[in-house]
């Protein structure tokens, strides 16, 4: 089951947050982050969790992206999936509930920037509609390691 993210999931949220980043593969960002910090960072209609028996096992969410261009219209993406429930669709049932609310909020471009090594990741995107439009070569470092990624896109067909 997919529902909208709530603040009392924060606890299981973040801690799936902090698992994926301890990965290596999933994220610049540091794992301790207060709710107020996360909440106030990311566009707040475009959050959801995954459950199977009132645990939360994974989460999506999207953050605004600013540049010079409609910063309201272009969202980069997070999905996160518990360890344990990889490989069961789960990736892709919450990349696929952000596409559909991110399109009725008017969102032209979503976004994402997938390490090489998260192959799983690339594979939900693509089968979402998503193309690599970038390649970035030592971007950032994630645990002590340079890494490089993919940039990928997807247009709103409503509206781009």
């Amino acid at each position: 089951m997919i529902r909208m993210m709530r603040s009392s999931d924060w606890e299981e949220v973040s801690a799936i947050y902090r698992e994926g980043i301890e990965t290596g593969t999933a994220s610049f960002r540091t794992p301790d982050i207060s709710w107020k910090d996360w909440d106030s960072s990311h566009l707040k209609g475009c959050r959801f969790v995954a459950l199977q028996d009132k645990e939360i096992i994974g989460w999506s969410a999207l953050l605004p992206v600013v540049a010079n261009y409609d910063a309201n219209g272009v969202g980069e993406i997070e999905v996160y999936v518990k360890s344990g429930y990889k490989g069961q669709g789960i990736g892709s049932s919450l990349l696929n509930a952000l596409i559909t609310e991110s399109d009725k909020k008017g969102i032209w471009m979503l976004q994402a920037g997938i390490f090489l090594q998260n192959s799983a990741l690339l594979k939900i995107h693509e089968k979402a509609g998503f193309r690599v439009v970038g390649y970035r070569e030592k971007i950032g470092k994630a645990k002590g390691v340079w890494q490089d990624n993919l940039l990928v896109e997807r247009r709103n067909k409503l509206i781009a």
